[in-house]
């Protein structure tokens, strides 16, 4: 069977060769992703499509894509798609877990590295020209070895930043939905009872919690208020996860250390954003997963999802398997 894909961006050369192999297949070639109304167009007639953080797939373009079978998405979240109505017409949903935790972790305690010892403002400061002589005083940053940090959200990503932290011989404080007693032995991890008691204590309070309507701006001017002045808030999460106009009033008052930031409210920031006019502030393209090896992993992951959902096999990574029970295989 001649099954069509559109792939909204350019991927791994083994997935799309995987892909090319076994069905009809249309790549986006530009390095922005497709507008809403090219993916609309694109994925119309198509049987699957593989996506990315950045494609909206919603009710809209999932209706005037009635032959839509399988949404593969190349990341661990799906806050891009509506899963509900996916589910509802019968459309399956893949993501690619498991792969990318540690990669992302690196990145996470980077962000702590760099923004604790102020590596960005300092590497300006030389680049600008500025650094005349060596002086005792200069770029005073905060040690991280030996202090407290703050998860919050201990899942794959949020363990692997406590492994790290061990390696720093950091206390560990983390509040999750559920709590982990096995790994607290294993990894010397404190339970914290709510988030206002790890804000309270923790010196650099790192985020790693998936975007859902309970987590949305869950880091507001109230819980930055609790956080210590000399305190860090790291995000590789989603950037909605936190008010980032209260974030920036924190920081210019001074009422928190620093920040860094893999991902912010809206992607890619405005040049313009004042959060961007802030010393004390380290912001990456979101980039947590971004090493050659862990996004081949994931475009080969999301290729092979495609195409055992194609199939009608169990895919590997399905987060709504009972799409299926709505699905007319065999068109």
């Amino acid at each position: 069977m001649d099954y069509r894909v559109f792939v909204t961006r350019r991927i791994a050369e083994e997935a799309l060769e995987l892909l090319d192999r076994e069905v009809s297949l249309e790549v986006w070639p530009e390095e922005p992703p497709p507008p809403y109304s090219v993916l609309v167009e694109g994925t119309q007639g198509c049987d699957g499509v593989l996506s990315m953080v950045t494609d909206r797939i919603d009710a809209g373009l999932l209706d005037g894509s009635p032959s839509l079978r399988v949404v593969s998405n190349m990341a661990t979240g799906h806050d891009n798609i509506d899963v509900a109505a996916a589910t509802r017409r019968g459309v399956l949903v893949g993501t690619t877990p498991g792969v990318l935790a540690k990669t992302c972790a690196d990145l996470a305690f980077a962000l702590l590295l760099a923004t604790a010892r102020r590596v960005a403002e300092a590497d300006r400061f030389v680049r600008g020209g500025e650094w005349r002589t060596w002086h005792p005083g200069a770029f005073l940053g905060q040690d991280v070895y030996g202090a407290t940090l703050g998860i919050v959200g201990l899942g794959d990503i949020g363990l692997e930043v406590a492994r790290r932290a061990g390696g720093f011989d950091m206390r560990v404080l983390y509040y999750s939905r559920h709590r982990r007693v096995e790994e607290e032995g294993s990894y010397r991890l404190e339970y914290a009872p709510d988030l206002r008691a790890l804000l309270r204590e923790a010196d650099f309070v790192t985020l790693h919690v998936p975007l859902t309507p309970e987590t949305r701006q869950l880091m507001g001017a109230q819980e930055l208020a609790l956080m210590k002045r000399n305190a860090v808030l790291i995000n590789t999460s989603r950037g909605q996860v936190v008010d980032q106009k209260a974030l920036c009033a924190a920081l210019k008052d001074g009422l928190i250390a620093g920040a860094g930031l893999d991902v912010t409210e809206e992607e890619p920031i405005p040049p313009n954003d004042p959060l961007l006019g802030l010393p004390n502030v380290v912001v990456t393209p979101h980039i947590g997963s971004a090493s050659v090896a862990t996004r081949r992993r994931m475009a080969l992951m999301a290729a092979e999802n495609l195409l055992a959902g194609l199939k009608g096999e169990r895919m590997p990574h399905c987060i709504n398997p009972e799409a299926r029970e709505g699905q007319a295989w065999g068109r």
